[in-house]
């Protein structure tokens, strides 16, 4: 199961994501952010936007938007936007 290890905003809607695998790439929530639910609507506010953070490996927003680690991986992967960074598979 891949987990995000680690994440960092970007700009605007970007968040790169660092995943258990050793991979890593940029993800544009921005698409997630128009879809103007209930969940996602907080999200425009900038500040709330950066207010994310890792919970048992899924990215996550103090309103309880959890985004699926392996759907982000995913989306990353057919998008041919995942890096394979050797140091995180080894744990460095």
């Amino acid at each position: 199961m891949t987990k995000i290890i680690s994440a960092r905003h970007l700009d605007g809607f970007v968040i790169e994501l660092y995943f258990s695998d050793g991979t890593a790439g940029e993800y544009d929530l921005a698409p997630i952010v128009e879809r103007d639910t209930i969940l996602t609507r907080p999200l425009r506010d900038p500040e709330y936007f950066r207010s994310f953070f890792l919970e048992l490996g899924a990215l996550a927003w103090p309103n309880g938007l959890e985004l699926s680690p392996e759907a982000l991986h995913r989306a990353l992967l057919e998008a041919r936007r995942l890096q394979s960074l050797p140091q995180l598979a080894r744990g460095a």
